[in-house]
């Protein structure tokens, strides 16, 4: 991976970016006390995002998406 920057937000704090070996973007944010995320931007127009409470959203860029919520509890959804 390659790539890291820093710049603030209101909630949080991105604290690297770059792209991975296969073409994927990400980025790495730190929520101070509530701890680290981070976000891929795929090359295939999926992206996913995982947050600093355990939960995570997935939307594959072909119009269905996924979210786990910190308990584990699943949502889909799709267009």
């Amino acid at each position: 991976m390659t790539g890291n920057g820093k710049s603030a937000s209101s909630d949080y704090t991105y604290t690297g970016s770059g792209t991975n070996s296969q073409g994927n973007h990400y980025c790495t944010r730190d929520y101070g006390s509530s701890g680290e995320g981070y976000h891929y931007s795929n090359r295939d127009g999926s992206y996913y995002y995982s947050n600093p409470n355990g939960s995570t959203y997935h939307d594959n860029g072909k119009g269905s998406s996924q979210y786990t919520s910190p308990s584990g509890e699943t949502r889909r959804s799709s267009k």
